[in-house]
């Protein structure tokens, strides 16, 4: 699976954003989806995953309560709506796909990862 995120900008702290990750291949349902974040001089680190129906969200606890991840599949895209943003949510944000429909928090679990998309969040 090929996936690519989108939605990435500039934005306002407090503000809103909703960043999407598009998927090609028929077998997307297949897949688990993670979403990640690496910062300048940091390490990549996990914000959400769903589950590969959709019934299950895992999220950080940086980000519980201010994100939402959603998916349909019908349209072989996963969203991450993100609220009240901080100027400490800038970074790059990746979408990966887990083969295995884990919702795991850690990157080497995932086998593809989209080619990320900037978030910035000026306070």
């Amino acid at each position: 699976v090929q996936l690519q995120a989108s939605g990435g900008g500039l934005v306002q702290a407090g503000g809103s954003m909703r960043l999407s990750c598009a998927a090609s291949g028929r077998t997307f349902g297949s897949y688990s989806i993670g979403w990640f974040r690496q910062a300048p001089g940091k390490e990549r680190e996990f914000v959400a995953a769903i589950s590969r129906s959709g019934s299950r969200p895992s999220y950080a606890d940086s980000v519980k309560g201010r994100f939402t991840i959603s998916r349909d599949n019908a349209k072989n895209t996963v969203y991450l709506q993100m609220n009240s943003l901080k100027p400490g949510d800038t970074a790059v944000y990746y979408c990966a796909a887990d083969k295995f429909g884990g919702l795991r928090d850690t990157p080497l679990r995932y086998d593809y990862w989209g080619q990320g998309t900037l978030v910035t969040v000026s306070s």
